[in-house]
């Protein structure tokens, strides 16, 4: 079941890369107490992805924080180490977030899971936006066609 507005996020632990290598962080450390804009894409360094739906929070950054939200995060099904190379490719780092799912974990128990074998990918996460406060979903956008309208940067700025 896909997770909904009102509802709770479910306790998670990702990894995100630090100065220090990787480390485990909690739902509870990223959400509690915080207004979060999250994003979920299939994969990073894929097309889409890197060309269209992160550079639009990179882009919106500064218009994001400026409407209260404390964090913009960025969720894949992909190891720290990808997501790490990511947030440095990009020049994210720093700016976002970069949570790596890397059994799909956090993806499956939001009900936000796709199948992705058909090309070569596997088990990946729906391209998503959401507004989290205090743990409490707000907004929900799920991608339904390929491509960027729903869980932009722009439609995220229009929320809040």
């Amino acid at each position: 079941m896909t997770i909904s507005v009102g509802d709770k996020l479910p306790e998670a632990t990702f990894k995100t890369m630090t100065a220090d290598g990787a480390k485990p962080i909690t739902s509870a450390e990223i959400f509690a107490g915080k207004k979060v804009v999250l994003f979920g894409v299939p994969g990073a360094f894929t097309p889409t992805c890197s060309n269209n739906h992160l550079p639009g929070y990179l882009e919106n950054h500064d218009a994001i924080l400026a409407r209260g939200v404390d964090t913009i995060a960025v969720v894949s099904v992909n190891d720290v180490h990808v997501m790490g190379a990511w947030a440095r490719f990009t020049g994210g780092e720093g700016k976002i977030l970069f949570l790596a799912d890397g059994n799909g974990d956090f993806a499956k128990a939001v009900g936000l899971d796709a199948d992705y074998s058909g090309g070569g990918m596997g088990l990946r996460s729906k391209r998503f936006s959401m507004i989290i406060d205090d743990g409490k979903v707000t907004a929900l956008n799920v991608e339904t066609k390929p491509g960027v309208d729903e869980s932009g940067a722009a439609h995220i700025l229009g929320q809040l």
